[in-house]
């Protein structure tokens, strides 16, 4: 019931002003995505890698209908990219592409040929592209145009879910020499029989997919927030004799800021996920709504900042 009410939420335009204009809810916005252009993602930036963090920007859209939006969606992310490194922020920099905002719902090749397109403007500004996992639907097409993209853009990095009963498999495909993967536990409502369902069987999972990644001949991306599971990748890190360049760390922004301080402290690269764009609160409501256990999550990050 909760999620259908959030969902009927992030429908309406009254409630989207209000959690726009309201002192509480502006403030949420404002600590968990960077603000709707261009310009409030280069400032996001620019703070981030003062402090010693390096970035992915999404430049969020996921409900892409017409080859109009996918086509409007790639142009942004060409300008977010000359951008960043007019401004001399790439390396540290790179971008994270949701391949439905580019069109793969209706048309794979025209999300290919856009995503080709990102690919190239990033090699061009001097960084990369990962590529975002969705609802375990698409990740067969989303690997597939994966392995395209790396014959010609090999340092296009990947996402896995650990909640997903085949991600340890997939870790094993994907821990190849230079392949950048990023684990992640996972957002998205999905079935028992493709997923995980318990936060115990999911940890358990991550720590699985976790050392697979670690002695792999890769570059791990560990995107968690889990204290309990940092601490295991630095661990793993130890065991598998990994130098902090040779993984990383990666955090939503606006959540754990003092750890991610930390881990940047002790050498760790720490990569930081800065969502930006126009539609922020389709990106917050889906987030809501995908797992309403977030809002208890959204909640504490909020009362910590730690």
């Amino acid at each position: 019931m909760l999620r259908s009410v959030i969902l009927a939420a992030s429908r309406s335009s009254q409630v989207e002003r209000l959690v726009a204009t309201a002192p509480l809810t502006r403030d949420v916005v404002r600590r968990f995505v960077a603000g709707t252009g261009t310009d409030d993602a280069l400032r996001a930036t620019r703070e981030l890698v003062a402090d010693g963090l390096t970035v992915t920007l999404d430049n969020l859209g996921e409900d892409t209908v017409t080859p109009d939006q996918a086509t409007a969606t790639r142009d942004e992310y060409l300008a977010l990219l000359e951008a960043l490194a007019a401004a001399g922020l790439t390396p540290a920099a790179e971008v994270s592409v949701k391949l439905s905002a580019l069109g793969q719902r209706f048309d794979e090749q025209l999300a290919y040929d856009n995503v080709r397109a990102i690919c190239a403007a990033a090699d061009q500004a001097g960084t990369t592209v990962t590529l975002d996992m969705e609802d375990h639907t698409t990740t067969d097409a989303t690997l597939d145009t994966l392995v395209k993209l790396r014959k010609d853009h090999p340092s296009t990095g990947a996402v896995l879910q650990a909640y997903l009963r085949r991600t340890e498999s997939d870790c094993r495909e994907l821990a190849g020499v230079g392949s950048r993967v990023r684990l992640c536990k996972g957002a998205y409502a999905e079935p028992e029989s493709v997923a995980y369902q318990s936060a115990r069987e999911v940890d358990k999972s991550y720590v699985r997919c976790l050392n697979v990644l670690m002695s792999g001949a890769g570059y791990p991306m560990l995107a968690t927030h889990d204290p309990r599971l940092i601490a295991i990748g630095e661990d793993r890190a130890r065991w598998f004799d990994r130098g902090p360049d040779e993984f990383e760390f990666q955090m939503l922004y606006g959540i754990r800021p003092e750890e991610q301080a930390r881990l940047a402290g002790e050498g760790y690269t720490v990569r930081t996920y800065l969502p930006y764009g126009e539609d922020w609160y389709g990106y917050l409501m889906r987030r809501l709504a995908e797992r309403p256990a977030n809002l208890v999550f959204f909640g504490r990050a909020l009362a910590s900042r730690k």
